[in-house]
């Protein structure tokens, strides 16, 4: 890179979401040395985007709307639940918790009434399911029929030719017979019926026919101006006879004007069978738009169901057809039921997230965003939806209409979109509106994270890092507070401090825009080797990502910086990623296997090194991805089957996964294939007898070839099975081979081992030596804390909070320990304040019990309902509901 251009600071107004941006830029060529740098410079080299604002809904106090939600799944209708959940989905999205929504969404799937509400959920869970169709085909091939793709299609009971039932008539003699024919001519053809089955068609035509009208005398009846082609009235007087619409000139266009004639003459019967014939007939996308709009006009709804299945059965492809989205953005109230019943919020509600996803600013977006405004019941669904609408007007810089969508999701109660009033005053230049509008609402609620992130950048600098350093106290999972500091501190000319701020959140968040600007520190400080570590870093999490602004790919950069850094060899590669793989380093050996896939090593078994240090580093979904890599470069057909296995396992699907890796073993004897099965079994626990069968398999894996890093896994996975039977000498062995093979985490078993023998110091000495050895010891800090005296424990918890404020046991254990000091509102303060940034079943079950213990029922009972809405199954939480609830009445009852 021959050299850096200078830009101009400008205020980023995209959800971040949509667009990752960069601070860094730069222009082909060669790297040149920064030998020193001033605060001006700095200013001009990075530069930090506006955090988002994010177009979720976000209550202030979503334990509280968690456990309304429960208490009214309880109470209501089952038509009401799918609405219920579809909320509890936005509340988890809100949260980020993916896995979670998903459920959310499997719920209001399953508990859905109506045939428009499972093809809308439905569609919704496939379209969040994307990628992961192989699964199915996994359990196919395991010999399990399943629907793990939930639920694709929707059964609309459509039986072709199917009868339906005719009107009894009794017995007639051929005079009779003869005296009950009627012909109808239509032009010039005459279609000869039998006047009492079509009499029995519909009231209309009984009248017509034996009332007190002229054609009851008519033999001949002229339909000619009625629409019906004689095709069409060949088939109506067939299906009075045998309640069957059938012929084989029955097309679609005489079935339309079947349709159309039903409802003319009210003939019901004969509706629902045109009905179901049309809709039997939808193949293709086109087919579902033509007839569609006759679904609606004619108030087909089997057809419109089926025509919607199949449009949306294509989802998000389907809207880049102007037809669809015309179809879907023009329907008034009446054609909205017709297509989607009472399902018109969670329809609108599923189009806006996909257009959202696919273009925030596009007019289609706007469109079905605004539908979903219109179609919104409810303060909720009200917030949820003119939030969304003023995040939409925001990106397309309509900030009249966005302060309008803004203010009125604020006056439905969703305090959160205050932040985009503010914004857009700001944006005027009124940053002490903006100030105030922040303040007021802070003073109004309980002090949130993004309340003080969002006035700091109102503030002047001393206030705006005061707001910022309290924004991470209440949330510690926000980027933009580290990311400022660390930029303010480079321009103080202190790169390792600013070094040591952007480390403190990736330590525990692998966020891309923190590892593009720890990348720029690094390129500051002439560290090419660690700054092309970071750019790695960023493939693999994204492998289309886009630094500079957008402007330049993530790979050119890394193709520019290798060309400042010394090239390994295969060899020189084997031996960094065991040095950075002993030291616990997962960034750095996620570097090094990145470097490996431009080398001859076979690729499936670097995949599966990957997908094992993005589980490490809690990105399941890229792991996921990795692990399909490594099933697509597969060597042999065993090794393929234990990718495989791996899949289903990370699924759920344990037996699954267990008959793959006896596959590949049957295939041939493999350290991976035997590790599977004994991982498998023991996780599982699906008998006592597993622990002998585990040892015996992992014993036949260490016989297997394999390097020393599987192999030092292996032998530490073994010695957790000795721990479990009780066999600590044998426990004590693995783990002794484990470290002598640099197997760093086996400190951790032969800690146990000395504690179980009674010996605490050795333990904590024992963790000592991992804690100085892992880059990454956030859970060895807490794991010692088990061997150590009360202060020291106290101590060893508080660090782990700072490197790693997500692990919940540190609040728990301080909890618990303020509660033994009858200190109970500081020890609820203490779950408070974790439980406001990350929704967690125990640290919401511990306090819980603590308000039990104190008598505040009413606050235990949300606690609980808010806690089985992230399990509903959790056996412990069950049981303390079911306590809480019944105090509660009791106590109802004493005060009346």
């Amino acid at each position: 890179m021959k050299s850096m251009l200078l830009s101009e600071s400008h205020k980023e107004t995209q959800v971040h979401d949509f667009n990752p941006q960069s601070w860094l830029q730069v222009e082909r060529g060669k790297l040149s040395k920064i030998s020193s740098y001033s605060p001006s410079s700095i200013e001009s080299l990075i530069k930090i985007v506006e955090p988002p604002i994010l177009p979720y809904f976000k209550p202030v106090d979503y334990v509280s709307v968690l456990a309304q939600i429960h208490e009214e799944l309880e109470q209501c209708k089952p038509e009401e639940k799918s609405d219920r959940y579809l909320l509890q989905y936005h509340v988890f999205q809100g949260l980020g918790e993916n896995k979670l929504l998903r459920r959310s969404l499997h719920s209001a799937w399953k508990h859905a009434n109506t045939v428009h509400e499972k093809i809308i959920y439905g569609t919704w869970l496939r379209y969040e399911k994307q990628g992961e169709e192989f699964i199915t085909d996994l359990l196919s091939s395991c010999g399990k029929c399943c629907r793990e793709l939930e639920p694709v299609e929707v059964s609309l009971e459509i039986p072709v030719g199917a009868s339906l039932p005719v009107s009894d008539t009794s017995t007639r003699n051929d005079a009779q017979e003869e005296a009950t024919m009627v012909s109808f001519q239509i032009g010039g053809e005459m279609i000869i019926c039998d006047r009492c089955k079509i009499a029995s068609l519909s009231i209309p035509f009984h009248t017509m026919l034996n009332g007190p009208f002229t054609e009851s005398n008519l033999e001949v009846i002229d339909l000619s101006e009625n629409g019906i082609s004689a095709a069409g009235m060949r088939c109506i007087a067939n299906f009075s006879l045998t309640g069957i619409l059938s012929g084989n000139g029955l097309s679609a266009d005489i079935l339309l004007e079947i349709l159309i004639f039903a409802n003319k003459f009210c003939c019901e019967r004969l509706k629902e069978a045109c009905d179901r014939k049309l809709a039997s007939l939808v193949c293709s996308r086109q087919e579902a738009i033509e007839l569609i709009t006759c679904a609606l006009e004619e108030n087909a709804p089997v057809l419109g169901a089926t025509c919607m299945q199949e449009l949306l059965r294509e989802l998000p492809t389907c809207l880049g057809d102007d037809q669809v989205v015309k179809l879907f953005c023009s329907a008034n109230k009446e054609q909205q039921y017709a297509m989607v019943g009472r399902a018109s919020f969670p329809f609108y509600s599923l189009l806006s997230e996909v257009s959202m996803k696919t273009d925030p600013t596009s007019e289609e977006t706007v469109r079905f965003v605004e539908k979903m405004v219109e179609s919104a019941v409810g303060t909720s669904q009200k917030q949820i939806a003119y939030h969304q609408l003023g995040c939409v007007r925001f990106l397309r810089a309509e900030y009249g209409e966005a302060v309008c969508a803004f203010n009125a999701a604020l006056s439905s109660g969703h305090v959160y979109s205050v932040a985009g009033i503010a914004r857009i005053a700001c944006l005027k230049g009124d940053t002490i509106l903006a100030f105030k509008k922040l303040t007021s609402v802070m003073s109004s609620s309980q002090p949130l994270g993004w309340m003080l992130l969002e006035r700091s950048m109102y503030a002047d600098a001393t206030r705006k890092l005061e707001d910022l350093d309290k924004a991470t106290e209440l949330d510690p999972t926000l980027t933009y507070p580290y990311m400022y500091r660390a930029i303010n501190l480079l321009k103080k000319q202190d790169p390792k401090a600013a070094l040591d701020e952007v480390n403190r959140i990736l330590g525990f968040k692998m966020a891309l825009e923190c590892l593009e600007l720890r990348f720029c520190i690094h390129l500051v400080m002439e560290n090419y080797d660690l700054a092309l570590r970071d750019v790695h870093a960023i493939l693999t999490l994204a492998p289309g990502y886009r630094m500079v602004e957008g402007r330049v790919a993530a790979s050119k950069i890394a193709t520019l910086l290798g060309a400042q850094v010394d090239k390994w060899s295969s060899a020189d590669c084997w031996m960094h990623l065991y040095d950075r793989w002993s030291a616990v380093d997962d960034v750095g050996s996620l570097s090094v296997i990145f470097q490996m896939m431009e080398t001859d090593a076979p690729k499936g078994v670097l995949y599966f090194r990957q997908s094992l240090l993005l589980l490490r580093l809690n990105c399941p979904e890229v792991a996921m991805r990795s692990l399909q890599l490594a099933r697509q470069h597969a060597s042999s057909e065993h090794e393929r089957l234990v990718y495989e296995g791996w899949l289903l396992y990370d699924t759920g699907h344990c037996k699954e996964a267990l008959c793959k890796a006896e596959k590949s073993i049957s295939m041939q004897r493999s350290f991976e294939a035997f590790f599977l099965k004994a991982y498998v079994l023991a996780d599982s626990g699906m008998d006592p007898s597993c622990s002998l069968i585990c040892i015996s398999l992992l014993e036949e894996a260490l016989k297997c070839p394999s390097d020393r890093l599987r192999k030092g896994q292996a032998l530490n996975n073994l010695g957790g099975v000795y721990l479990d039977c009780e066999k600590l000498d044998l426990a004590a062995d693995c783990y002794t081979s484990a470290l002598k093979i640099r197997h760093t985490r086996a400190h951790q078993g032969l800690a146990r081992v000395h504690f179980l023998k009674n010996n605490r110091v050795a333990a904590f000495e024992e963790m000592t030596q991992l804690i100085d050895k892992a880059r990454s010891n956030a859970s060895a800090y807490e794991k010692r804390s088990e061997y150590c005296d009360r202060e020291q424990t106290m101590k060893d918890l508080e660090m782990v909070t700072r490197l790693d404020p997500l692990r919940v046991y540190p609040y728990r254990y301080r909890a618990a320990v303020l509660m033994d000091s009858h200190k109970e509102k500081e020890a609820i303060a203490e779950l408070t304040h974790a439980i406001a940034f990350k929704a967690d079943l125990y640290l919401l079950h511990l306090r819980a019990a603590f308000h039990e213990h104190i008598g505040d029922l009413q606050s235990a009972l949300r606690d609980c309902r808010a806690a089985l809405s992230l399990d509903p199954n959790h056996q412990e939480m069950l049981e303390l509901h079911k306590r809480v609830h019944n105090q509660e009445t009791i106590t109802g009852f004493d005060t009346m």
